[in-house]
């Protein structure tokens, strides 16, 4: 089995793809379930992802277990033997992981029943546009609605055998951010008949920083990061327009909506000192992850006594997961599994233990069987 883990994961790191762009992903996940004992399975797709619903010998509730399914437009640079086949993807942030575990867990049940009926979903578009929220809108109602979810996410800072988690917040409310500045642009030796946006960038980045140290209160946690900026086109021109790319993190969403609406301030107070056009989109918005403390707690009591596992009772932190729009409205948690990479999440060399794959595929048969 251990072996069909790591073959199952390094067959699906070669085919990254983008959020409901994963043509190949689906098919590899729908061609693995053909081969899986189909008396007790339900099989449905929803555009890019899969649901599979396992019947219980003697169902008294719907067990949930989610993984999301998409890659990172992100060039490897891992020198793999399996790596990426599709030229600028990776699946630098584990979702092959992800799913691999999940193909392990459905594998055991579709042979072995558990008394209850087990969903798993596959869900598309994680990294963006975000897949979550409208399939649990679309999708995870009536008879195909859980009434317990679960999920985890690799974590490349703990070693493999590691399972942190925590009640409550895990992950933050998260926002992507994009602001396009329009000016009017011409000969670099004439700026007094241009309005330069590269400068008007550049101040507005600065600005943006003071919104964590001066309107966010110290006792919270917030951070913007302005991760690109795009503007002109020649050394010697004057530029009419200028992009801002970046993400907002905060723990509580009270801190987002006043970031959000400081950002808007600002950015008109600068439109107006720069005599341009501004425009702001807010592109994805996750909301947190939120663990339920009985359900958290059942499975961190769990972890403790299970061989095998080493439990890490962790802090929150400032990344984001579309999963958290699932934990709104259906109890259930999210942990990290260690996989101790030396390379960090989003990074082209992240290499995760493949020794992880296995131990967390034993660890949630087991602990579904407690349930």
């Amino acid at each position: 089995m251990e072996t069909n883990l790591i073959q199952i994961r390094r067959d699906l790191h070669r085919i990254p793809e983008l959020g409901y762009q994963e043509f190949k992903t689906q098919q590899y996940i729908l061609d693995f379930v053909s081969h899986l004992p189909q008396e007790r399975l339900t099989v449905k797709t929803w555009k890019t992802g899969v649901l599979v619903k396992v019947k219980g010998t003697a169902a008294k509730k719907l067990i949930g277990y989610r993984t999301d399914i998409d890659g990172l437009p992100i060039q490897e640079e891992t020198g793999f033997s399996f790596q990426s086949e599709h030229e600028g993807r990776m699946h630098a942030c584990g979702h092959d992981f992800h799913m691999t575990i999940a193909l392990g867990i459905l594998t055991y049940f579709a042979n072995h029943p558990a008394q209850d009926d087990l969903l798993f979903i596959f869900q598309p578009a994680e990294e963006g546009p975000g897949g979550a929220e409208t399939m649990l809108k679309e999708v995870l109602i009536g008879d195909w609605r859980p009434d317990l979810i679960m999920a985890l996410h690799a974590a490349p800072e703990y070693p493999a055998g590691t399972v942190a988690v925590k009640e409550g917040l895990l992950f933050a409310n998260t926002s992507e951010l994009y602001i396009d500045l329009e000016g009017k642009g011409g000969h670099a030796a004439y700026p007094q008949h241009t309005k330069d946006m590269v400068v008007a960038a550049a101040y507005l980045v600065t600005q943006l920083q003071s919104i964590i140290s001066r309107n966010i209160d110290p006792l919270d946690s917030a951070v913007i990061t302005i991760g690109k900026i795009t503007g002109g086109s020649v050394q010697n021109a004057i530029a009419e327009y200028a992009r801002l790319e970046g993400t907002i993190r905060t723990l509580s969403s009270e801190a987002m909506e006043k970031v959000k609406r400081r950002i808007e301030t600002i950015t008109n107070g600068l439109a107006a000192a720069f005599e341009c056009q501004a425009r702001i989109d807010y592109g994805c918005n996750y909301y947190q992850v939120f663990n339920h403390a009985d359900e958290t707690a059942r499975f961190m009591d769990f972890v403790r006594t299970y061989k095998g596992a080493r439990l890490h009772e962790c802090g929150e932190a400032l990344t984001g997961e579309d999963f958290g729009y699932m934990l709104k409205e259906i109890p259930g948690f999210m942990f990290w599994l260690g996989v101790g990479s030396p390379y960090g999440l989003h990074h082209a060399k992240f290499a995760p233990d493949e020794c992880a794959l296995q131990m967390a595929v034993d660890l949630m048969v087991d602990y579904i069987l407690t349930l």
